[in-house]
């Protein structure tokens, strides 16, 4: 989803891609227009971030820049389903949502951006050095989304190994 920033010079635009599980900003981007680029921008740094598996899901609203022709090609070029809610559901996109309303509280109430450059590292700040890595989440037993995901890596070890030991014993059958 995205949303905008002001600044004394105008605005700017904020497009994100969360992590569902862990609640992560996992893609990011920000433009002074808002097109279809900017929501390209966030998925790609996604996808290169989390490198995922065929069909993963790509939730978003049905704004133009996720049904255009741009966006269902690049998620179909990197095996991503496109998901989308329905006209008007005021749930749909919830924890994009909530994402933002953190944003707005704790950051864009609290300041004035003199310059289109002071507010997107203002955001880059608080989404790299605060929401990330240090602000707590009720949702995941009041940890940080990355450690959340720390506190789950042994799992995905687990996962991992066993996969790599099925498919090397598949080989030598």
């Amino acid at each position: 989803d995205a949303t905008y920033i002001p600044s004394w010079a105008g605005f700017i635009y904020l497009a994100i891609v969360l992590d569902v599980w862990s609640r992560r900003v996992v893609g990011w981007a920000m433009r002074e227009t808002l097109h279809t680029e900017l929501m390209l921008a966030a998925l790609n740094m996604a996808l290169e971030q989390r490198k995922p598996g065929e069909g993963v899901i790509h939730h978003s609203d049905q704004g133009h820049q996720y049904t255009s022709f741009q966006f269902g090609k690049r998620c179909k070029q990197m095996g991503v389903r496109p998901s989308m809610g329905s006209v008007g559901d005021a749930y749909d996109n919830a924890m994009a949502e909530s994402f933002f309303a953190s944003l707005e509280g704790e950051l864009i109430e609290r300041n004035s951006f003199q310059s289109k450059a002071q507010a997107r590292m203002a955001v880059f700040t608080w989404i790299e050095g605060w929401y990330n890595p240090r602000r707590r989440h009720s949702g995941l037993s009041y940890l940080s989304p990355v450690n959340f995901e720390r506190s789950h890596e042994a799992m995905f070890d687990v996962v991992e190994d066993a996969h790599v030991h099925a498919e090397t014993m598949y080989e030598t059958v």
